[in-house]
C-alpha cells in the first residue's frame, strides 16, 4: 500500500511517499506539487472505451500517471472544494460506487469505469446520478468528499434512508432503491424534496455533509449575475 498523509483540515491535501518506480493514477489538473523525480505520463487509461466512459461520467478524458524514477518520490493533491479526503483501501473481488467528481487519485493497477443505475429512475429522482462510477481491484484509492463524511458499516438487509445528494460513495455489494416520501403535505410542504434514497447492506456507506449543489442553491439568492457587461459575465454579491 502508498504511504501518504491527509493535512489541511476542511481544506484537505493528501501527501503521497511512492517508493522507486511506484506509480499514482489521477485525473487531468490533480496534482498540486511533487518532487523533482515524479515523472508524469499522460494515457487514455485502457483504450477509446474508457476515455468514452470518463467523457459520459464528466471526468476529465485523460488519465495522468505519475511515477517514482530512482527512488522514493513525493506527491500532492489537494481537495477542490471545502470537505474530506478519504483513502479506501480495496482489495480483489471488491470494489466501490462512488459519485462524478469523488475520485481524485489512485495507485496504478486499480480500474476505474462507469456505473450505470439499473433503474432510471433511480438516477433520475434519486439524487445521485444515473452515471456513477465504479472503481475495483487491488490498492488504495484517495476520494474527495464534499463537507465532512460519516460512514456506516451495513449489516445484510439492514438500510440507511439518505436524502437528495448526500450519497457520496457505497461498496459495491450494497444496493440502492428510490423511496417517495409518504405522504401529501410531507413531500410538498416539508422542504425535503419528493424522494430518499435507500441504501441496504451489507457493505460500507459514506455519506457527505455538504454536497456541492446545494451549496451553489444556497448561495445563489445572494448573487448578483450580471450577463450585460461587455466583459463578461459580472458576479457580485448582495447586499
Amino acid at each position: 500500500m502508498i504511504k501518504y498523509e491527509i493535512e489541511g483540515g476542511n481544506l484537505p491535501v493528501v501527501i503521497c511517499y511512492p517508493e522507486a518506480n511506484e506509480t499514482l493514477c489521477t485525473q487531468s489538473g490533480a496534482m498540486s506539487w511533487m518532487s523533482p523525480n515524479m515523472c508524469m505520463n499522460t494515457t487514455s487509461g485502457g483504450g477509446f472505451k474508457k476515455v468514452l466512459g470518463r467523457l459520459i461520467s464528466g471526468e476529465s478524458l485523460f488519465i495522468n500517471e505519475y511515477t517514482a524514477l530512482g527512488g522514493a518520490g513525493m506527491i500532492a493533491f489537494a481537495s477542490t472544494f471545502p470537505g474530506s479526503i478519504v483513502p479506501i483501501n480495496l482489495t480483489y473481488g471488491e470494489g466501490i460506487i462512488v459519485q462524478k467528481r469523488a475520485f481524485l487519485a489512485m495507485e496504478k493497477g486499480l480500474d476505474i469505469s462507469i456505473y450505470l443505475q439499473k433503474k432510471l429512475g433511480r438516477g433520475f429522482f434519486g439524487g445521485e446520478g444515473f452515471i456513477m462510477q465504479k472503481i475495483s481491484g487491488e490498492g488504495t484509492v484517495f476520494l474527495e468528499i464534499d463537507g465532512y463524511c460519516k460512514e456506516y458499516e451495513l449489516s445484510t438487509n439492514e438500510s440507511i434512508i439518505v436524502d437528495t445528494g448526500y450519497l457520496a460513495a457505497m461498496s459495491d455489494s450494497c444496493t440502492m432503491e428510490i423511496e417517495t416520501v409518504k405522504g401529501a403535505k410531507n413531500m410538498f410542504l416539508g422542504g425535503e424534496g419528493i424522494f430518499h434514497t435507500r441504501i441496504t447492506g451489507p457493505g460500507k456507506v459514506y455519506i457527505q455533509s455538504m454536497p456541492l449543489v446545494n451549496t451553489a442553491h444556497a448561495l445563489t439568492p445572494y448573487l448578483n449575475i450580471n450577463n450585460n457587461s461587455s466583459d463578461g459575465i459580472n458576479i457580485k454579491f448582495g447586499d
